[in-house]
């Protein structure tokens, strides 16, 4: 039956990689990530989890070792932060090229200098082209929910590509949460064992990734937008199928908390929704029709789903846990983009908040969200970008 548990976020990805009966596991600490590698140490160690334990030398030996055992027909999962993400980049691109499904959790950490071992999301935002899939958690329920969902995904053969499950570090990976753990039947029933698109295998031989001449090269890029489309597809599918066997669902690419009749949606990604709930709760006391939606999915974009939201607001404030350096937002940059060619857009108006792990509360987001009122009911924005509580 089914185990309710209460554990850190980052020891709740360990039990993840466990019940996703993964077969490799490569390990590198860095803070905040350490603790994710060694839960799922200590079940190697115990005996619960059968897979191969590579202790490497570094985060790029780290992602390269899973390219390496995904390619041989396993399935693979680390876990890093900040400045090992950083130093994995050229092998990301190696990931996603070859079209390997390989899973890795991030807990999300800010880059130096100077230096930073709290939450936002410059690391991994910083990865946004590397053609990982990119999910972005709000509790600790959803991390585990979460990777397991994206091996389905990532294995279906109209995606094959490798997804990064990104959760803030200290805000969840060392808070303790309950946490509902289905039973190990009813996960490999949902999750059947990785059938690999190509194996090398020494009794076939054969070659992979060489060099491509500008006749084909291309036709691969396209190939890899292809599969993220079909991503943004089979996402919402996937989740509301997890959804009806195990109770959960995140409202596949964006989660929509009191939207319906909202004069003015504040969109944010992770932990900050959630503050963003309460902060709507009390607002919609005052008799402001205020609602959130959370990003959960960066790569692939919900281009769509914000579409049809922009449709039946007057207003969306976006709150960025990142900056983009001569420019703003991610998230404001994205949603921009998305609404570009559509009639009756609705005003726009961007937020920087919580970098380098300063705390935005509720109270916090209740003033943005009333200072972004204010603005719409003048019809016009003041300033494109503004960032939040930002000390003289």
């Amino acid at each position: 039956m089914a185990q309710m548990i209460i554990d850190t976020a980052n020891h709740i990805a360990g039990y993840a990689a466990k019940a996703a009966r993964v077969k490799v596991v490569a390990a590198y600490p860095i803070t905040p990530q350490t603790t994710v590698v060694e839960k799922i140490a200590d079940f190697v160690e115990n005996g619960e989890m059968d897979a191969e334990y590579i202790r490497v030398e570094s985060e790029h030996s780290a992602m390269v070792a899973c390219i390496a055992a995904a390619a041989a027909g396993v399935r693979t999962f680390t876990a890093t932060s900040a400045h090992g993400l950083a130093l994995m980049h050229e092998a990301l691109h190696w990931a996603s090229g070859s079209r390997l499904p390989v899973v890795m959790a991030v807990v999300n950490r800010a880059m130096g200098a100077p230096w930073s071992i709290w939450s936002d999301f410059s690391d991994s935002l910083s990865q946004r082209d590397t053609g990982w899939i990119q999910f972005y958690c709000a509790d600790n329920q959803e991390v585990f929910d979460t990777i397991i969902q994206a091996y389905k995904l990532c294995e279906d053969e109209r995606v094959f590509l490798p997804a990064m499950v990104c959760l803030e570090g200290f805000i969840l990976s060392h808070t303790y949460m309950p946490v509902k753990i289905p039973e190990q039947k009813e996960i490999d029933d949902f999750l059947p064992p990785y059938r690999c698109g190509w194996i090398l295998d020494v009794n076939r031989p054969l070659s992979h990734a060489n060099l491509v001449s500008p006749d084909w090269y291309m036709e691969f890029r396209y190939m890899i937008q292809e599969a993220m489309e079909n991503a943004k597809q089979l996402i919402p599918k996937i989740d509301k199928d997890y959804g009806k066997r195990f109770g959960f669902e995140y409202g596949g690419l964006l989660e929509k908390y009191k939207c319906d009749d909202a004069d003015l949606v504040l969109v944010t990604m992770g932990t900050m929704a959630s503050d963003a709930k309460i902060a709507v709760d009390s607002l919609r006391k005052e008799g402001l029709k205020v609602g959130v939606a959370r990003v959960r999915v960066f790569r692939p974009f919900p281009t769509e789903e914000i579409a049809k939201l922009a449709e039946q607001t007057k207003m969306l404030a976006t709150i960025d846990r990142h900056i983009s350096f001569g420019m703003e937002g991610f998230l404001s940059s994205e949603i921009k983009a998305s609404l570009y060619n559509k009639k009756n857009r609705p005003l726009l108006t961007g937020f920087i908040a919580g970098l380098g792990g300063r705390d935005v509360t509720s109270e916090t987001i209740k003033k943005i969200a009333k200072k972004s009122l204010k603005q719409m009911h003048a019809g016009k924005v003041e300033k494109e970008t503004e960032w939040v509580d930002l000390r003289e």
